[in-house]
Order: C-alpha cells, then sequence, then structure tokens
C-alpha cells in the first residue's frame, strides 16, 4: 500500500496491491474514523463487491472488538428497488457480511425502504435523515463517513450519467430513474453526499480502471462531482483499476 499524489481537487489516493489488500485498508480507516467520534459515528454504507470485502474485514478477529458499533448510525448511500432480502439489495449485502456479525443495536441500522414505491421511499429516508441527525431544512445532515463505489460508466451511489438526479440540489435523497435498466434506484443527493467529513471511494477491478482516469483527468463523469465542501476525499483503489493513470 502507498498514498499516491493526485490532482489537489481529487483528494487523496491510497494504492492497494490488490482488492483484499485495498479491504484491509478501507476497514482500518473505517476503525479511525469511527474511534474518532467521542459520542456517535454517523455512517453511509455502500453496495457492491469491493465494501464486501471491507465489510468482511471489520466483521472479523482482526476489527470485530476494536470498532465502537455501538456509538454508530448506520445508512446507506443508495440502493436497489428490492425488498431487503433480495439478492441485489445493498442492505442485505451490508446484513449478510457485517451488521448480522456486528453487535450493532438494530435500532441504529436505516436502511432505505426499497419495497416501497420509490418517490415515498426516498421522501421517508430524508425524513429519517433529519430526525437521527436532528437536522431541519435547510441544514444538511454531517455523515462521518460516507462510503462511495465507482462504476465502470463513471456513476456513483446511484447517481448515473443522464439520469435527474445529478440536477437536484435541495433534496437529501432522490428516487432516481436509470434509463439504461428501465427502473428506479434510490440515491442519496451530492448535497448530502458533499456535506459528508469523510468521503471514501473504493474501487477495484481493470473494468474501473476507464472511470478512475476520467474522473482523475478533468472528466465530466458523476464520480467527479464528488467534491466534499469541507471534508477529505480518498481514494482506495487496487493495482487494476489505477493501470490508466500516469
Amino acid at each position: 500500500m502507498k498514498t499516491i499524489v493526485i490532482p489537489a481537487d481529487k483528494g487523496e489516493l491510497v494504492l492497494c496491491h490488490n482488492a483484499q489488500e485495498l479491504g484491509r485498508e478501507a476497514a482500518e480507516f473505517f476503525l479511525r474514523v469511527a474511534a474518532a467520534q467521542s459520542e456517535v459515528f454517523f455512517v453511509a454504507l455502500s453496495g457492491g463487491s469491493t465494501p464486501a470485502l471491507m465489510y468482511e474485514q471489520l466483521a472479523g478477529a482482526e476489527f470485530r472488538d476494536r470498532v465502537p458499533w455501538a456509538r454508530g448510525q448506520y445508512f446507506w448511500s443508495d440502493e436497489r428497488c428490492v425488498p431487503p432480502e433480495h439478492p441485489d439489495s445493498n442492505y442485505g449485502l451490508a446484513e449478510r457480511t457485517l451488521l448480522s456479525k456486528a453487535p450493532i443495536p438494530r435500532e441504529r441500522i436505516h436502511r432505505m425502504r426499497g419495497e416501497l414505491e420509490p418517490e415515498r421511499a426516498a421522501a421517508e429516508y430524508e425524513q429519517e435523515l433529519r430526525r437521527v441527525f436532528k437536522t431541519e431544512a435547510p441544514q444538511i445532515p454531517c455523515f462521518d463517513l460516507l462510503l462511495l463505489g465507482l462504476g465502470d460508466d463513471g456513476h456513483t451511489a446511484s447517481l448515473f450519467p443522464g439520469s435527474p438526479a445529478l440536477d437536484e440540489t435541495l433534496r437529501l435523497a432522490a428516487a432516481n430513474y436509470v434509463k439504461k435498466f428501465n427502473a428506479h434506484r434510490l440515491t442519496l443527493t451530492y448535497p448530502a453526499i458533499n456535506a459528508a467529513r469523510n468521503v471514501a471511494f473504493l474501487v477495484s477491478g481493470e473494468k474501473k480502471a476507464s472511470a478512475l482516469r476520467q474522473v482523475m483527468h478533468g472528466g465530466t463523469v458523476p464520480a467527479a462531482k464528488v467534491q466534499p465542501a469541507n471534508g477529505k476525499l480518498l481514494w482506495f483503489v487496487d493495482e487494476a483499476a489505477a493501470a490508466q493513470l500516469d
């Protein structure tokens, strides 16, 4: 693992040898951010196979008893419009790999209700965010850590190229219609994402190399618009994903 100098507005890139090392380094960062919070730790989890590697590390012997789980409030950056038991559910992935194995009080887990009508689910999630964070509009909740992935088309969370939620400036959560899937997704919006104290991308595999290069070299893909206003931006990247970077 080594830290790479990248353009100042792109944050910090942690280059890992492979996906397994990436998962461990991301878990170590998760632990550091959680332990730094003396009262409550607000985190937005992500879906995908790369975050799952981090979840497995956190649930394992090295990390499980070191994380202050009971201080956490656990949210999601996006969700598919499916029930929680569906194999595509981001909540379901986190439940299988982490939540069911860590001593987390169930009332501190706040999933996006993908089984509901999408607009209703997004509106209810914004209400839940404001209730738990104790913030009223126009204030924006501030996550201590927000986890994201990167799609091979440059999307992040469920902010896809050409989708309507890219232009959202007021709502914290949106039901975003994704044309390529002919389906809605639930997603946090840029205002919610860019208010976080720490935003961490987890990017693994050669299929992500082109999208990562676009982000780092001034492209206009959705992930490039993740720029925390007063927070830290990190990229945990393996060598395969970084293959097209200078």
